[in-house]
């Protein structure tokens, strides 16, 4: 089993940043997919990012290079730099991982998930 525990939303206004923290714990996830999902109200969950090992980068297309994820020396923790955020990045954001998913931007492939963190951007 993994548990992924999410930390450093908030509420911030429109132009800042924010760095989204996911700890690994239970068991190895070097060799995992880590993946960021996001869910605002009445919407459905999207694909935000996803890496594996350090070079394995894939991001949504709305993200055009505001968005970076990265992982830390010991696989244990993966971040999510937000920049130059907007009302509508405004969602919840879960952690997920998976030793192989098929396709890393369906959240159904991932087996493993976070509870989330709130962030909310204001204009």
């Amino acid at each position: 089993q993994v548990q992924l525990v999410e930390s450093g939303g908030g509420l911030v206004q429109a132009g800042e940043s924010l760095r989204l923290s996911c700890a690994a714990s239970g068991r190895t996830v070097s060799s995992y997919t880590m993946g960021w999902f996001r869910q605002a109200p009445g919407k459905e969950r999207e694909f935000v990012a996803a890496i594996l090992g350090r070079v394995g980068i894939t991001y949504a297309d709305f993200v055009k290079g505001r968005f970076t994820i990265s992982r830390d020396s010991a696989f244990n923790t993966v971040y999510l730099q937000l920049n130059s955020l907007k009302p509508e990045d405004t969602a919840v954001y879960y952690c997920a991982a998976d030793l192989k998913p098929t396709t890393v931007t369906i959240p159904s492939r991932y087996a493993y998930w976070g509870q989330g963190t709130q962030v909310t951007v204001s204009s």
